[in-house]
């Protein structure tokens, strides 16, 4: 049975939902296209993205006078990413946020924003991303069941571990990695020496105290709010990964809007990106330091270029495209603050 909500409703009534209001709308009628929009997130109040999509709520209604309502589902309370992404596609959900790297098996574009040390700076990324490339990537998804509406952060992910700083591909040599269930995850950290697993965020926590695993990699605030510092007490800044989340509405309820409430829904998500990288620097400041304060040891000297120089092959085999490499290209050549 589907994971049910607070409110009862469950994936499974959700789909059944989807696909009873596309019957009904071959006949004109479809109950479904009148109801709230859906909108789902798998991370919990109060997280930077929930609360982004808690203003984009209430912006819409109020440039639509109350006619675009929009109920908010935190917590994985619709199902996992995958989940939601499937639903969307069939028109269960209406809008999802969520991480690039689930649409990296549909949308090919979307693999660029994930490849590691593209960035240079986090003011780098959100250029790029609320630039022409980050635009391009958005319209592929539309071919996929997708509208992309816009790019929710997702910090620097960096390596930690429960045996040493890692300022060195080598020093990665023997340990075994946790990372997502990510083809480019796992390629990556094979690249640069470790062993990648891949395994759930829910068990790293288990796997770290147990020996099962050696590190991990992510952002500030998720080493933090998942207590992973507790059992993986180096962290090294290698700031391999800048992949920025994305916010997207099912093109199924997208076709049911008439151009005027579009526009109000693409001013309302770009609105709500201001307050979710508010939220979300804040959360990383306050998340660094209660670690620091903990006694976790971290390293800023790094061979950069050691890690860079290793992760080419995995560059080459993303970029196999033209059209890929081009887009790649132009978010390298772009100039500012690094």
């Amino acid at each position: 049975m589907g994971k049910r909500s607070m409110t009862g409703i469950t994936r499974r009534q959700v789909l059944g939902a989807s696909l009873v209001g596309a019957g009904l709308a071959m006949v004109g009628c479809s109950r479904r296209d009148e109801a709230p929009l859906l909108a789902t997130d798998t991370q919990p109040s109060g997280y930077p993205t929930v609360e982004a999509l808690r203003h984009f709520s209430q912006d819409l209604k109020e440039r639509t006078g109350g006619r675009l309502r929009t109920t908010v589902y935190p917590s994985g309370q619709l199902g996992s990413q995958n989940d939601t992404l499937e639903l969307a596609q069939f028109g269960g959900v209406d809008l999802i946020r969520i991480n690039i790297s689930p649409l990296n098996v549909i949308a090919p574009q979307s693999v660029i924003p994930a490849l590691p040390f593209l960035f240079r700076s986090t003011d780098h990324m959100r250029r790029a991303m609320d630039g022409a490339p980050g635009e391009a990537i958005l319209r592929s998804l539309e071919t996929h069941g997708l509208i992309g509406l816009a790019y929710y952060d997702s910090g620097a992910r960096s390596l930690y571990t429960s045996r040493r700083l890692i300022q060195h591909p080598d020093d990665l040599k023997g340990l075994k990695i946790r990372v997502q269930t990510s083809d480019l995850f796992v390629s990556m950290v094979e690249a640069l020496g470790g062993d990648a697993t891949p395994m759930a965020y829910s068990e790293v926590y288990q796997g770290l105290m147990q020996g099962v695993i050696d590190g991990a990699e992510n952002n500030w605030p998720s080493y933090h709010s998942s207590r992973h510092f507790e059992v993986a007490p180096y962290l090294s800044e290698t700031r391999h990964v800048m992949a920025p989340e994305v916010l997207a509405m099912s093109r199924y309820r997208w076709q049911k809007l008439d151009e005027a409430d579009r526009d109000h829904v693409r001013q309302a998500a770009r609105a709500s990106v201001g307050v979710m990288r508010e939220l979300w620097d804040a959360r990383e400041i306050s998340a660094r330091q209660a670690v620091l304060a903990a006694g976790v040891a971290t390293s800023e000297e790094l061979d950069h270029e050691a890690f860079v120089a290793r992760v080419q092959p995995v560059w080459q085999h993303y970029l196999k495209r033209p059209e890929l490499r081009r887009l790649t290209e132009d978010i390298q050549a772009m100039g500012g603050a690094g």
